[in-house]
């Protein structure tokens, strides 16, 4: 015989058993609800670089800076990633290092749904919404000098790795690094591009800092996986 949904429950409590109850005596009927949507910082620009030009220590140094910066910012039991790309035997695309999103600012908005999302006309990578771990914004075109809104990343527009990486991040001298615009205004051939604008005119901080740049770059929590 059939015993109602209802019924049931009601059986389960006077026996004690109001859990079981609640998911509809375990038959499936009840609906769970979805764990809230972790909007805590997993996205940054670095507030300080290296100080080094673009040697950054590879990729390993660049991600431990990262780490460090966010950390002391107050976020952590997250990983840690630079959007940067290599090149050569090993070489990695940038968009392969990031995990799959959604990433969050230190405010909690959104800059991108997805790795697609944050490739494809993200208009929600604005000068606004690219923050400092700290919650400041980089000096952009039109802000007071020095300007500095050049983004290392050695990537091209769809996050894979171009040829213009400073050795892989590991040269402060001759060669170049494709640069980012933060506020994605500004000369180059793709201004408006938050991850692939123009190239360096070197890898020292000398040949940085007069272009736009203070060998910042942008950092990812590795979410979604």
């Amino acid at each position: 015989m059939k015993i109602h949904a209802l019924t049931l429950a009601c059986s389960l409590f006077a026996l004690g058993l109001p859990a079981l109850a609640q998911q509809g005596g375990g038959g499936g009927g009840g609906q769970q609800q979805r764990p809230p949507q972790d909007t805590s910082m997993s996205f940054f620009v670095t507030s300080v670089g290296l100080g080094d030009g673009a040697n950054l220590g590879g990729l390993a140094g660049a991600d431990a800076h990262c780490k460090a910066l966010a950390e002391a910012a107050g976020s952590t039991g997250k990983t840690w990633h630079a959007y940067l790309s290599t090149n050569g035997a090993g070489g990695v695309n940038a968009k392969d290092r990031i995990g799959n999103g959604p990433w969050y600012n230190v405010k909690g908005v959104m800059v991108a749904r997805n790795v697609e999302h944050l490739h494809y006309s993200n208009v929600l990578m604005s000068k606004q919404n690219t923050l400092t771990e700290k919650g400041e914004l980089i000096n952009g075109i039109g802000d007071a000098q020095p300007l500095q809104h050049d983004m290392l990343t050695g990537s091209n527009p769809d996050g894979t790795a171009s040829e213009f990486t400073c050795n892989n991040w590991t040269s402060n001298g001759d060669g170049a690094a494709v640069v980012g615009h933060v506020d994605r205004a500004g000369g180059g051939a793709m201004a408006e591009s938050w991850n692939a604008a123009h190239n360096s005119r070197g890898c020292s901080q000398e040949q940085l800092i007069p272009s736009g740049g203070n060998g910042y770059y942008y950092c990812f929590a590795v979410t979604g996986e």
